[in-house]
């Protein structure tokens, strides 16, 4: 293809990716749907813009590799330790349990077992792109099936390193050697090239990349981390192994680098711009006619994918001792298929190892699944026959921890319930149990149930949704219900059946948005606080302090604010400035000055010396020993070791200590007091000082 041509095929992948990017923020959905679609519309089994996908897939290649590299960049120990049990447990469950549940399909269908593995392979991977955007876009991240959908998708990217060297092996199950020994050689090539990044990112790595930075070029800077990137993805395709698998290798190196954030900083915009181009040339093979030639086929493996996927997503996590309603949404969640699903479908290695008309089936249901995630992922809260159908399971893994409470909380009464034991549900039972107020705290978070019980708290792994959880929180005789939950949703379902159990207990809700507040109100809240608006008002308030607006002045401003948006019966408070941060007062200083033996004040007053008068300098507290007198007496001498704290123009300052040192005034001090003032009447503000009686 010449030039001319690659570039109007570019110019129309582009246009197309645009318009469907835009179209889709409108109606609220990803923009990598509309990038699919994109694709599928401008391919060769559509209107056929594109006759030939080939270079768009090369360049859509480059932007696997960067995806790579930046999962590499990503990826961080302290992570992984944090949600060690979602990842090794959770991940490995869904993973495995997928891969053996279609190769059995498989083997039942009548392929080979190698054929079957490989198409396991392919399906137990989840769209990260399109979840992670979702999650984030609705702020459930860290919700419990967002924990569990984060870890499961962090193991499905450890994976995908193992499995790249399996499918080589599994190409050539059927032939000479053994497999065992192939494996052995593949995983002794992965460990020497894991050990040439350890030794690369310790030792060589960092000397280089001091040098680049040195030159202070963000181009040297990028063009430097795109070396690293695609050299070691060489190197690793030169030892028999993949260019993905180099392009990971390489995030690890510069990820165990000082140099780290600002590579992935600088890397970001590629990463986003060659991924975009990689969905939509994977939209490209969005092949319609597979649903003419195998329309029964594709609705299976469409079913199969959504249904069968989510339900071993589910099961993974109630493993996990997630309740029904949370495992769920994590599984309908987890049920599409993924970006690097296509990667090891489409490796050179894999070649041979299924028939091209078994992955046109493949790509054309995996990618209505891709496209129906954010659908499925809004509907999922209000699935409940999910919920219902996973209920006696939960009970026989004893997933509600509610059920088993302690004597002492077995008869609890005018409790408070505390749903979510994050730092704001931390701060409110300590408040609590300083009041000898009684509590219960609800958690889906099992690690913070384990340590809240450690700390003997009355912490039980529950869901607030839940009828029964209500039941064993004994709502009937709480004095209140406070939710601090990070799952929309489930918040509008616990203050609904919170309210049906018991319709006069108030429940207070911490929401994100004031968008929230409507719905929560019309659920039955009896209090909201709402973060968006919280946070706004207070750095307002501190905005406008430290600007020197006075503090009536921000009173009304904040008032204002709330009767724009939301009343508060909280009293306005806000930090007093402290002096140095007032600008209006940066020509006043603050000096303290030590009082010896032979110091000309021994033994006199403030007022005995006249010292505003003859200095200008103002005495505005002292310590002696070694307590603060705020306001001293004018007419009490200062002894010894007394420290006076003098306020007042540089000048007026040094005039002070030169005075109470000496008795005498600086030649400067002296001159400004034979300059004539004006008379001024005296200020009702100002310091009246009272001169000693004679005696």
């Amino acid at each position: 293809m010449d030039l001319v041509a690659l570039l109007r095929e570019l110019a129309i992948v582009a246009a197309a990716g645009v318009v469907a990017a835009v179209f889709m923020a409108w109606i609220r959905l990803p923009a990598v749907a509309g990038f699919l679609f994109a694709g599928a519309l401008v391919g060769p089994h559509a209107l056929g813009l594109v006759d030939d996908p080939k270079t768009i897939s090369t360049l859509a290649e480059v932007g696997v590799v960067l995806l790579l590299f930046t999962i590499g960049l990503e990826f961080s120990l302290t992570r992984f330790a944090r949600i060690w049990n979602m990842v090794v447990v959770g991940g490995g469950l869904q993973v495995g349990l997928t891969t053996l549940a279609v190769l059995g399909v498989c083997l039942a269908l009548g392929y080979n077992a190698s054929q079957g593995v490989f198409v396991g392979f392919v399906l137990a991977q989840s769209s990260t792109s399109i979840v992670l955007q979702n999650l984030s876009r609705r702020r459930e991240v860290d919700a419990p099936h967002g924990r569990f959908i984060v870890g499961a998708q962090i193991f499905q990217d450890l994976c995908v390193v193992p499995m790249m060297l399996v499918i080589p092996l599994l190409a050539g199950l059927g032939g000479e050697g053994s497999f065992a020994l192939d494996l052995g050689i593949a995983l002794g090539k992965a460990a020497l090239m894991v050990a040439a990044v350890v030794l690369l990112s310790r030792l060589i790595v960092p000397p280089i990349f001091r040098r680049v930075d040195a030159a202070r070029s963000r181009e040297s800077f990028l063009m430097a981390v795109l070396v690293t990137c695609i050299g070691t993805a060489y190197l690793t395709s030169l030892a028999g192994l993949s260019l993905a698998l180099g392009a990971f290798l390489a995030g690890l190196v510069i990820a165990g680098s000082p140099f780290g954030q600002r590579a992935m900083t600088d890397v970001l915009p590629l990463r986003d711009l060659f991924a975009s181009l990689f969905f939509l040339s994977l939209g490209m093979y969005f092949d319609i006619r597979a649903f003419v030639d195998h329309p029964i086929a594709v609705a299976l493996v469409f079913v199969g994918i959504l249904g069968g996927k989510g339900l071993i997503a589910a099961l993974a996590a109630m493993a996990m001792r997630f309740p029904a309603r949370v495992a769920t949404i994590g599984g309908i969640g987890m049920a599409q298929f993924s970006e690097m699903g296509f990667v090891l479908a489409t490796l050179p290695q894999a070649s041979g190892i299924v028939s091209a008309d078994v992955l046109r089936v493949i790509f054309a249901a995996g990618i209505l699944t891709m496209f129906v995630t954010p659908l499925t992922m809004a509907f999922a809260p209000s699935f409940t026959a999910g919920a219902a159908l996973l209920r006696p399971l939960e009970r026989l893994l004893g997933a509600r921890g509610i059920a088993q409470q302690t004597e002492r909380d077995e008869s609890v009464a005018d409790h408070v319930i505390i749903a979510g034991y994050g730092l704001a549900g931390r701060m409110l039972a300590n408040a609590l149990k300083s009041c000898g107020l009684p509590y219960l705290i609800l958690e889906l978070n099992a690690e913070t149930v384990k340590m809240a019980r450690e700390l003997r708290e009355p912490a039980y792994y529950a869901d607030i949704t839940n009828d029964e959880t209500l039941q064993h929180a004994h709502i009937t005789k709480a004095r209140a219900l406070v939710i601090m939950i990070n799952d929309p949703d489930a918040v509008r379902r616990a203050i609904s059946n919170a309210k049906r159990l018991s319709p006069d207990l108030p429940v207070y809700v911490r929401a994100h948005y004031l968008s929230e507040q409507l719905q929560l109100n019309g659920a039955g809240a009896h209090d909201i606080v709402v973060e968006e608006l919280e946070a706004g008002i207070e750095l307002m308030a501190r905005v406008l302090r430290d600007s020197g607006v006075a503090r009536n002045v921000i009173t009304d401003r904040v008032k204002e604010a709330r009767l724009e948006t939301q009343p508060s019966a909280r009293k306005e408070t806000l930090p007093r400035r402290k002096l140095k941060n007032v600008a209006e007062l940066d020509e006043l200083k603050i000096e303290s000055c030590l009082i010896r033996e032979g110091h000309f004040a021994v033994g006199k007053s403030t007022a005995g010396i006249n010292l505003r008068k003859e200095t200008g300098a103002t005495l505005a507290a002292l310590r002696r020993n070694g307590a603060l007198v705020e306001q001293p007496d004018i007419r009490a001498p200062f002894v010894p070791g007394d420290v006076l704290y003098l306020v007042g123009s540089k000048e007026s300052v040094n005039a002070a200590m030169t005075f109470l040192e000496k008795g005498e005034l600086r030649e400067e001090t002296a001159v400004m007091k034979r300059v004539p003032e004006r008379e001024d009447p005296p200020r009702s503000d100002m310091v009246h000082v009272l001169p000693d009686k004679p005696e």
